[in-house]
Formats: structure tokens, sequence, C-alpha cells
């Protein structure tokens, strides 16, 4: 697992290490995270964790802090509550993975029985460019669809909005995001929306 905070001190998770981007730290480790923070000021730190402390789900026993005592306490309660994040990510794919899987093994048809004589002739025509885009698309109504239909519709979609629609937290919203590039080949855009500084979601 790879890890980044922006400038905004939002944190996500990713299965491979991202393309780098200004402003953003990226660590795979406790001990990095530590090497590419050793230039915060204790006052990051304070943001970062208020940034998961209460939110509900794993992060509901964390409690906020007005202040670290020293570097080190700052970044090992950040780096526990970075794995509950991650483990929560992690969890909101395999249950997307197991509708995807139910739904195909509802839809499937049974194979048909080869036939003795003709099954040594009989070849499967490689599939056409348009079946495996096809076996590539979301499913219809999966919680993947839904998040990408918003991310496609004119202006993206806001954070709050994507969480409205799954009922995911905020940073199961932002790690399912990051991983969606390399499923599905979309290019993901994130900017800050000047009008009520909401964070806004788009592809490509």
């Amino acid at each position: 697992m790879y890890y980044a905070i922006d400038r905004d001190n939002d944190v996500t998770v990713h299965d491979s290490a991202p393309a780098a981007q200004d402003g953003t730290i990226l660590f795979a480790t406790e001990k990095q995270f530590a090497k590419v923070t050793a230039e915060w000021p204790i006052s990051r730190f304070v943001e970062v964790w208020n940034g998961f402390a209460g939110v509900a789900g794993p992060f509901g026993s964390l409690k906020p802090v007005t202040k670290f005592m020293d570097r080190q306490t700052g970044i090992k309660r950040i780096w526990k509550a970075i794995q509950l994040l991650a483990e929560d990510v992690m969890r909101a794919s395999i249950r997307d993975a197991e509708a995807k899987l139910k739904a195909a093994q509802a839809t499937a048809e049974p194979a048909p029985r080869p036939r003795k004589r003709a099954a040594k002739k009989d070849a499967t025509p490689p599939a056409s460019p348009a079946e495996e885009t096809s076996a590539k698309a979301p499913r219809a109504g999966s919680q993947t669809a839904k998040v990408i239909a918003l991310l496609k519709q004119d202006g993206g979609a806001t954070l709050e909005e994507i969480m409205a629609a799954t009922g995911w937290l905020k940073h199961s919203v932002r790690g399912f995001i990051s991983t969606l590039p390399k499923k599905t080949g979309l290019v993901i855009t994130s900017t800050r929306r000047e009008s009520d500084k909401a964070r806004v979601y788009a592809a490509q």
C-alpha cells in the first residue's frame, strides 16, 4: 500500500505508487512518513489527525486534539489512523468486487455441453474489442457505476455528493477514487471550487 497527503491534508490510499504531484507527499511505511514530514510544523500533524478524529465508522473512537506533545507522538497516532483508512478502503473494494461477482453469476448462462465429434473442430473466436470493453465496464447499479456516473456528469461531483450516493465515509471515497484510473483508465481530476471551497472530482 502507498499513501498520499495533499496540500489540503486529505489522505488517500493507493495499491501502487501514484504519480508525484506538486504539494503531495508520498510514503509507504511509518519510517518514510516520519522522513517526508520532517519539516512539518506540529500544527499540521494536528490538522491531519483531526481530519480522522470523530468521523463515523472505524474512526469513531478517535478524539480531536488541540496539540501533540511532540512530533513522534503525532507521527505514531496518524500512522495508526492511516492503517484504519487502508483497511476501510480495502473492505469497500472487496464489497464492490463481491457484488460484481454475484451479479455475473446470476446472469451467466449455463455453458453448452460439448459435442463429442465436433468438439475438436469447434474453436472459440477471439473476443472483439467491443466485447472486451464491455467486460471491463462496471455493472449497472453498482457503487463503481454510481461513482463513475457522478464523475462524468457536467462539472463533476463534490466529495459530499459522492458520499451521499454511496453511503461511504469521506476517506473511503477518496481512497476508492484513487484506484479508478488504474481500474478503468479514466483520468480523474481533483479541484477546489472557488465559490464554496468544496472538493470537486471529475472524470475525463
